[in-house]
């Protein structure tokens, strides 16, 4: 797979998408870890590190929860009194300079940079897609936010309503079973785009499986 950036743009499509990637096909791809970071990660605070970021051709991953991120816009389901972790910005904002909007838009959260790991060595940058896989579904959503240096799993209330899995930024998430494929080089424009985020998430889906 080239490392020049793979774009898609609202209202585009890659390649012809003749058929959806199952989530089995997926998670089949990424059973097995070589792992990329030089340590692991906790899935909360408190928690011994267990998670590690594993590397393939075209992709990073991990196998972690699910905890709910509702920082960015404020909306009627995300702001200071339903989350008592709110921030009202997002360290990549959407195309207008706004921060990105959680009860709306799937994205994931990857851990700030630190010794572990740099996502941005990795090929991974604010607005690459993510297929997030739980309980045989696929959603595919953007990098949204970094959050602490020692803690992976979390996604946009967004993702987790449209896993199934309680978006509740206060009680919701779930404790396990929660597979997030980064794709390198990627970027989907404008970023706030859920279009653009699936185009390109299926096109880049089914490279990963031919490349791997």
């Amino acid at each position: 797979m080239s490392d020049s950036p793979i774009e898609a743009q609202e209202g585009t499509a890659t390649e012809a998408r003749e058929r959806t990637v199952g989530a089995a096909e997926l998670l089949a791809e990424v059973e097995s870890c070589s792992r990329i970071s030089d340590g692991r990660y906790s899935t909360d605070e408190g928690t011994s590190p267990s998670v590690p970021v594993c590397g393939k051709k075209g992709a990073v991953y991990w196998k972690a929860d699910m905890d709910i991120a509702c920082d960015g816009q404020v909306t009627a389901r995300c702001n200071r009194d339903t989350d008592p972790w709110f921030h009202p910005e997002t360290a990549f904002p959407q195309s207008d300079g706004r921060p990105l909007n959680p009860q709306t838009l799937p994205y994931v959260v990857v851990p700030a940079p630190s010794g572990i790991w740099d996502y941005a060595n990795s090929g991974i940058k604010g607005g690459g897609v993510v297929a997030v896989i739980h309980n045989d579904q696929v959603q595919y959503a953007v990098v949204g936010d970094a959050g602490p240096t020692d803690i992976i799993g979390e996604a946009s209330y967004a993702t987790a309503e449209a896993l199934g899995i309680n978006p509740d930024p206060a009680t919701g998430g779930t404790a396990s079973r929660v597979t997030y494929i980064l794709f390198r080089n990627s970027r989907v424009s404008p970023i706030e785009s859920r279009s653009a985020a699936v185009s390109l998430g299926e096109s880049l889906a089914k490279r990963f499986l031919r490349a791997n």
